[in-house]
């Protein structure tokens, strides 16, 4: 899932000053899993600005809406109105949602409360680790399902660096070297001799490197043509 933190209160104060209406808007999908943007959020945070504007006299209105998702236009249009109504939307989805409503309302101000972090998973209540970087060529079928180009400091694609001690990466003594990790799944697996395979340069041409990418299943396409 897509991992995200929610901005700093003085941040997030700051961009919305010059707007007397805000919506404060929620995701129900991945923000909401990771605790940074979902309806308990939205109502904590627009909660607490307003208590910070009655200290401070300042006259500012908050609207709160969660959808199901923002990065969707039949969920966005769904809360068309709240957001036409609003002098600016403070987005507390990813940065594809922001965008999302950017996009879908060319004329509405959209202002992002979240940092958007990484693809991850949950490892405990409370703590999340990335596991993906979408590179769009993946490569776990060569590294035991664990990708090297997200969990190695360097991307390295063929065994650990000099600096990685005892199976721990010479960034942090708290963070496991990914290739040791690999070496030890192929061992569980008994599947060492994966290891010999010489894995080439990577292609970064399907990744984030020169260009938004964009995918079309014409199989699942009704009329018209995919927007851009």
């Amino acid at each position: 899932m897509i991992v995200a933190e929610q901005k700093a209160l003085e941040k997030i104060q700051e961009m919305i000053k010059p707007y007397k209406k805000v919506l404060v808007m929620g995701c129900g999908t991945c923000v909401t899993v990771c605790a940074a943007g979902g309806q308990k959020e939205v109502e904590i945070l627009a909660s607490t600005m307003r208590l910070a504007n009655q200290v401070k006299g300042t006259p500012q209105e908050f609207a709160e809406k969660t959808i199901t998702r923002q990065c969707e236009w039949e969920y966005l249009d769904g809360a068309a109105e709240e957001i036409k109504s609003s002098d600016a939307v403070l987005s507390l989805g990813c940065g594809v949602g922001v965008q999302a409503i950017a996009e879908r309302f060319p004329s509405v101000i959209v202002l992002p409360g979240l940092n958007t972090q990484f693809f991850g998973l949950p490892l405990e209540q409370g703590v999340w680790a990335e596991r993906c970087r979408g590179c769009g060529d993946c490569k776990l079928d060569r590294s035991a399902g664990i990708c090297y180009i997200a969990r190695c400091a360097k991307s390295l694609q063929n065994g650990p660096c000099g600096g990685s001690v005892n199976g721990k990466c010479e960034v942090s003594k708290d963070i496991p070297c990914a290739w040791h990790l690999i070496y030890e799944r192929l061992k569980t697996l008994g599947q060492l001799e994966a290891l010999d395979e010489i894995i080439q340069p990577k292609d970064w041409s399907p990744s984030f490197a020169g260009k938004p990418r964009k995918i079309t299943r014409e199989d699942l396409r009704i009329t018209g043509k995919a927007k851009a």
